[in-house]
């Protein structure tokens, strides 16, 4: 059932909303889903990918700043506004009818002292915002694959400098996409080879951890118990996404080959 369609004349893809079997999505210009929301439960994180860009937490589990590049329907903004009270979220998104659904479909609060929400260039931010935030979500796709502008091998070095000492930046991408390996290994220049790969079990998302040094000193025993700790206060699947981690990584006991 499609409940709202709308484009801006000149604008971006056409923002669309559905509901299927008691969850709202978000579309863009098609078929894919960009955004999903339980409307029994709107504050979870409905789709596992969004889940698993929370693993951060694990590497840096208190962070003051945290820009988000790409909104949708604003899951992950408004989980971050409602769990993590020490952190500051700045996020940014390019198509204005996206905020407006993100806020009148999915509940995304409106700004305050720990959340700001703008319409504007994603890309542009990151150059010009170095060394200012400790944690980077990025998460920029249009109807088909991600924003060129937030593929570009001078973008994931501005990533990386946006991050402060200790930082660590969150990618999702389609494994499914034939551009991966592309991305992916302009993500690996960018950040020396710094990366760990999370596999998504269910759909083809592969989010990218990619960290600024001094690079995280924990091995497998020490994030396996910081996974329950965070899945005992947020019920996320921490102890399961580290598993992967080290099935598709190389981890020891004293530490990520990074």
């Amino acid at each position: 059932m499609q409940l709202f369609s709308r484009q801006r004349r000149g604008a971006q893809e056409p923002v669309q909303i559905s509901e299927r079997t008691g969850v709202r999505y978000l579309h863009l210009g098609g078929p894919a889903v960009q955004s999903a929301m339980r409307i029994k439960d709107p504050w979870a994180l409905e789709l596992e990918y969004t889940r698993a860009m929370l693993g951060f937490l694990l590497f840096c589990p208190a962070p003051r700043d945290i820009a988000l590049i790409g909104l949708g329907g604003g899951s992950i903004a408004k989980f971050i506004h409602r769990n993590l009270s020490q952190a500051r979220l700045h996020a940014l998104e390019i198509n204005p009818d996206v905020v407006d659904a993100a806020r009148a479909y999915f509940l995304l609060p409106g700004d305050d002292e720990r959340l700001e929400v703008r319409v504007g260039d994603g890309a542009a931010y990151v150059h010009a915002n170095p060394e200012s935030q400790e944690v980077l979500l990025v998460d920029g796709y249009d109807a088909k694959r991600i924003v060129e502008a937030l593929s570009s091998l001078d973008f994931y070095r501005a990533c990386k400098a946006m991050l402060r000492p200790g930082g660590v930046a969150v990618f999702n991408l389609w494994g499914s996409d034939e551009y991966f390996p592309r991305y992916y290994e302009r993500i690996a220049a960018a950040f020396g080879e710094h990366l760990l790969q999370l596999p998504s079990e269910k759909k083809g998302n592969i989010i990218v951890f990619a960290f600024n040094k001094p690079l995280p000193n924990a091995g497998f025993a020490t994030l396996e118990r910081a996974a329950e700790q965070w899945q005992a206060r947020l019920n996320l699947e921490f102890p399961d996404f580290v598993a992967r981690m080290r099935h598709w990584n190389s981890i020891g006991e004293r530490g990520f080959v990074l």
